[in-house]
């Protein structure tokens, strides 16, 4: 468990999230997520400056302890730079139910690993090359706690068996463990739109995948915390510490759906960090049909109520302020005049607030607007994933939800997309609603209204 007192190791290079502003010659900084304004002294400025432009953490105590809080909160992320660790230090864990091509062509690409663990978890026909069988499948939860408990490397990489990583996908992910506080790195995995499985029928699908895979986190480097713009990675590909797994108890096996949320989220509450790192990339096959993968969306609904129940207050169907709130409050209440003003009133007082802590007149407004757009595509999202039963009962909650559907027309039209318009915002609204089904059958099943109650903030975090 790492101390309250955690520094970063010295000679760590820092590069800026793209969120990152600075303002009052660097000791004012905004940016992260959740959104933070930190105050800095005018040496903590100086300090930020240098390692922004290339110079590594000192080994005094003040620097690393700023590193490690400007880490925390988003604001700049770790460079990669010499590993303290080679593949020789990683042991293969692998997962798989009736799959023997996968696996071949896994064991393939990861022969410079120390081991390779596979674990068959209960295939109709056993599996030629696999390490350990279980008689009859006991979910994927199951077979990686058997996989690492066999382990005997430092790390272990979780790779699932319709993964395929690419040539170098551990060179900026072992770097990132020499930090002694990082428990786990995730490398960024993106659909494979390619991949032999998939045939013309399910061409549509895989390409919308390609750019909207629930398991793909995106460009940007992040530290994974919940409500945070990562706040879960999945474990089709994730590398971990075989101590930390071993203190945390590993999976719960008693989840099927988001055993790897449940894992991440457990050591990050116990001080450690995970982070993503997108330059390691592994390539994931799509689901073959529609069915499966409106299946799939389904599934991890159902996750969201026992996470809930294990995790209070990090799960959540929407995050905003209170202020958004009531804007789009009265607007969905047909009262747009009055969510104008309200919009107004906010847009004015909190501009005031942020000048008064040293961000200029038009950042601050810019601010201010985006928080509200922000807040407004946020709650469309919720409409459509995880309110749009209880929309369907009255004619106004009804008008909310087709606006709710706006967004996704405009994504359509709007963007670049390898499918046409029609098909590509009617894959988004069916992953929405399928997500939102599962969400719904979950919170019946556990009793439970926690994932479909959005969580309320009086505005961006400020610490001195």
């Amino acid at each position: 468990m790492r101390q309250e007192t955690s520094t970063v190791p010295a000679g760590t290079r820092l590069v800026a999230d793209e969120s990152l502003r600075r303002y009052r010659d660097g000791k004012v900084v905004l940016g992260g997520s959740p959104l933070r304004l930190l105050r800095l002294s005018s040496s903590g400025g100086a300090r930020l400056r240098r390692w922004l432009s290339g110079e590594p953490v000192g080994d005094d105590a003040p620097s690393r302890a700023l590193a490690r809080r400007l880490l925390d909160t988003g604001l700049v992320h770790p460079e990669p730079g010499h590993a303290t660790h080679t593949p020789a230090d990683v042991t293969l864990v692998v997962p798989v139910k009736d799959n023997a091509e996968g696996v071949r062509r896994l064991r393939a690409a990861t022969m410079e690993l120390g081991a390779q663990v596979v674990v068959d978890d209960g295939s109709a026909a056993p599996l030629l090359h696999a390490t350990m069988r279980h008689p009859a499948p006991r979910g994927p939860a199951a077979a990686r706690n058997t996989g690492w408990r066999a382990a005997t490397t430092e790390l272990v990489a979780f790779l699932d068996s319709d993964t395929h990583p690419e040539p170098g996908w551990l060179d900026t992910v072992l770097p990132l463990f020499g930090d002694p506080d990082v428990l786990a790195v995730a490398p960024r995995v993106v659909s494979d739109y390619q991949c032999s499985n998939t045939d013309n029928h399910s061409r549509p699908v895989a390409a919308y995948e390609a750019e909207r895979s629930s398991l793909d986190m995106g460009t940007r480097p992040a530290s994974v915390r919940p409500m945070s713009r990562v706040s879960y990675v999945p474990t089709a590909a994730l590398v971990v510490r075989r101590a930390a797994l071993s203190e945390a108890g590993g999976f719960d096996e008693t989840l099927r759906y988001g055993e790897d949320v449940d894992l991440v989220w457990r050591l990050i509450a116990g001080g450690g960090v995970v982070r993503y790192q997108p330059s390691s990339v592994v390539r994931h096959e799509p689901r073959p049909t529609l069915r499966s993968w409106l299946r799939q969306r389904f599934d991890y609904g159902t996750s969201a109520a026992p996470l809930a129940a294990r995790h209070p207050g990090r799960l959540a169907c929407a995050r905003l302020s209170r202020a958004a709130a009531v804007t789009w409050t009265l607007v969905a209440l047909g009262q747009p005049r009055a969510g104008f003003g309200a919009a107004l009133t906010s847009g004015t007082l909190l501009p005031r607030t942020l000048r008064r802590q040293g961000i200029p007149v038009l950042a601050a407004a810019r601010l201010a607007a985006q928080s509200q757009l922000g807040a407004g595509a946020m709650l469309a999202d919720a409409t459509r994933r995880a309110w749009w039963p209880l929309a369907l009962l009255s004619r106004r909650g009804r008008r909310a939800l087709l606006a709710a559907l706006v967004p996704c027309v405009v994504q359509a039209v709007s963007h670049r997309h390898d499918l046409d318009p029609v098909r590509w915002a009617a894959l988004r609204v069916a992953d929405d609603l399928a997500y939102g089904a599962g969400v719904w059958a979950g919170c019946l099943r556990h009793r439970t209204l926690a994932p479909l109650l959005p969580r309320l903030t009086e505005r961006a975090g400020r610490s001195r």
